[in-house]
């Protein structure tokens, strides 16, 4: 057997995310099907982790296990973006791997970008592809609220109550955040996340750069560990999994 990494992306839009479920059309159910279709065998894909219903993809990581050695990258990767161009996915690399290698569990670092469209105008361009908030947002003091993230924390108050993790207190390596024009982009690392963490934290930003909260308020809820203080989750389609490191 012949173990593949693959690098990619996607537009979560129309998606129920990453994982197979009995119900709806996702990333990975869709990757596999054009894989068995090319290699001609039941191909099972492991993905680094979930992204959630409407999340992108820059560079998810992913691996298979196939009989067959694939020889020439280049066509194969011509095949298979031939057969996954109507579902805006895209495999933008694949490398072999040793059998040690487990996209998820070898994983040493994830990094996901949030981004938010601030400005009065509707997008066209961005649309499905960022928040988009018209009330003006001070850079600054999402700055400050980054600060406090990092470092580790019990993260309960910003989890989904449908997570399944055991343990909630997880260590936010670095928290970014850059203004390119109307866009504010904020950059999360960390070995893993809990499910909706990033959007739950990016809800709070937002609270605290809009005046709705202060520095202590946005103290108080990480403190809390409770969600129910969390402010609304940040909406799927301004984040993205941006890459993963091993």
């Amino acid at each position: 057997m012949f173990r593949y990494q693959l690098l990619i992306e996607y537009d979560g839009t129309n998606y129920i995310g990453w994982q197979s479920q009995p119900k709806g059309i996702s990333i990975q159910n869709t990757i596999e099907k054009k894989l068995s279709k090319l290699l001609k065998e039941k191909i099972k894909l492991i993905g680094s982790g979930r992204t959630d219903r409407g999340v992108h993809a820059v560079s998810q990581s992913a691996h298979f296990d196939t009989k067959k050695k694939i020889n020439n990258k280049f066509k194969f990767l011509n095949l298979i973006n031939y057969f996954l161009k109507k579902n805006l996915i895209t495999i933008t690399d694949i490398k072999i791997r040793n059998n040690k290698f487990h996209s998820r569990y070898s994983a040493k670092k994830r990094i996901y970008k949030y981004v938010i469209l601030n400005r009065n105008s509707r997008p066209s361009l961005q649309l499905n592809r960022a928040w988009f908030v018209i009330k003006h947002l001070d850079i600054k003091k999402i700055k400050k609220g980054c600060k406090i993230l990092e470092g580790i924390h019990d993260f309960s108050a910003y989890r989904s109550s449908k997570c399944s993790a055991n343990n909630p207190i997880r260590r936010l390596d670095s928290v970014k955040t850059k203004k390119i024009n109307d866009n504010i982009i904020i950059t999360f690392q960390s070995k893993s996340f809990l499910q909706q963490q990033v959007r739950g934290m990016v809800g709070c930003l937002k609270y605290l750069a809009e005046g709705k909260w202060n520095i202590k308020k946005f103290k108080n809820v990480l403190k809390s560990k409770k969600r129910n203080l969390c402010a609304p989750p940040a909406p799927p389609e301004g984040l993205f999994l941006k890459c993963i490191i091993y």
